[in-house]
């Protein structure tokens, strides 16, 4: 049964196209998924799928209930994208401004909605139930994943699996872990307050700037020196804002970074060093701070015995042709809250397109289309790998 359904995913590939390039053309942010959340409701309602909407916020699960005996296993997809401008010239180029799916969840979503359609037609010979989970606001937390564990949607499910179209992996190459694969990622901003002046009289100013840059510098220290070498954490300062002259001493300085870590312990220690840091150097410069450290989401943790159907699931799938287990990446994914709640495994699909070299998050970001179909066939593999437990 299972190459039949790899057979027609094959014949469904135009269509995921299709849905992919419409989901492109219409992106939606994080929380105002509400057009792209009516788009997935729509399709399973012409599929003759039940299906719930406005879980935990825009979410939507359909629920495809087998003709045989099984167990109930999510398979994930997220749909919300990003505030990016997207630059690429191509006729599916995003017409929202300022909003791209500069991640590939369009694809996922093309390839869950598809996988359902296909599976449709071998409901009779289905084992099990299977929940076509469709995720909101993944990119922004507190994130989707939460709050539909929370509303109790899952509640029934055995396991959990994901997969994410990942622009910098080689088309036809799986890789996941079977333990820590994906970070934790925190968000912090720092406001420096000193006091301003005439740029020709430093002396008589607290330049906020200097402050800043020194806490630049010296929270650098902290994965360098204060950490154990065999762990690690990165921290990065993305925005510093300063100044409105060329001839004043700036009395504010903002500082809004980002902390990744893989081990709980680590996140606890990173953030009592830099309240040192910042209160030091805050201190010895006469100026006065504040300091926010928001939590995002945990570290994603596979289970090692699901993440091993994962790539078995994958010898089952003829595009791909390398399965590997891989190191931890410091992107972050709220599928993690999904791994503490239940069994499972997130892998990535590799989607690189050829003459695109450029990453997620980026204005001219785009994937190989042929990965949507390979995303499919994985997860339904997996599905009934798991199955046979």
């Amino acid at each position: 049964m299972l190459q039949a359904i790899h057979n027609k995913l094959d014949e469904l590939y135009p269509e995921m196209v299709d849905i992919r390039r419409y989901l492109h053309q219409y992106p939606e942010v994080s929380f105002q998924e509400t057009k792209t959340a009516q788009y997935i409701a729509d399709y399973y309602e012409k599929l003759g799928i039940p299906y719930e909407k406005s879980i935990g916020g825009n979410g939507v699960i359909a629920t495809l209930t087998g003709g045989k005996p099984g167990k109930t296993v999510a398979l994930r997809a997220d749909f919300d994208a990003l505030p990016i401008q997207d630059e690429k010239d191509v006729p599916y180029k995003s017409k929202m401004d300022g909003v791209m799916h500069a991640c590939g969840h369009d694809g996922h979503t093309a390839s869950l909605l598809t996988l359902a359609k296909t599976m449709k037609g071998f409901q009779d010979e289905l084992p099990g139930t299977i929940l076509f989970l469709h995720q909101h606001a993944e990119e922004y937390a507190p994130g989707g994943a939460k709050p539909i564990i929370e509303s109790g949607a899952l509640d029934d499910a055995d396991a959990v699996f994901g997969t994410h179209l990942w622009a910098t992996t080689p088309l036809g190459v799986l890789q996941t872990s079977k333990d820590v694969f994906m970070a934790g990622p925190d968000r912090f901003d720092i406001t420096v307050q000193g006091q301003g002046g005439h740029g020709g009289y430093p002396h008589e100013t607290k330049d906020a700037i200097t402050i800043g840059s020194q806490l630049v510098s010296q929270l650098q220290q902290i994965v360098s020196r204060r950490l154990d070498p065999l762990k690690t954490a990165v921290i990065s300062i993305g925005q510093f804002e300063a100044g409105d002259a060329f001839n004043v001493i700036a009395d504010k300085a903002k500082l809004v970074g980002t902390v990744r870590y893989l081990d709980k312990d680590v996140q606890d220690q990173v953030m009592k060093e830099m309240e040192k840091i910042i209160k030091g150097i805050c201190v010895a410069n006469d100026a006065t701070y504040t300091f926010n450290y928001e939590k995002g989401y945990p570290p994603l943790v596979n289970h090692a015995e699901e993440a091993e159907l994962v790539l078995k699931a994958s010898e089952n799938v003829q595009a791909i042709h390398t399965a590997e287990e891989v190191k931890p990446v410091m992107a972050g994914e709220d599928f993690a809250y999904y791994t503490i709640e239940k069994p499972g495994a997130y892998f990535f699909t590799g989607a690189q397109k050829e003459g695109n070299p450029y990453p997620h998050h980026h204005p001219m970001f785009d994937i190989d289309e042929r990965a949507i179909p390979t995303a499919a066939k994985t997860l339904i593999a997996a599905y009934f790998e798991y199955q046979k437990q």
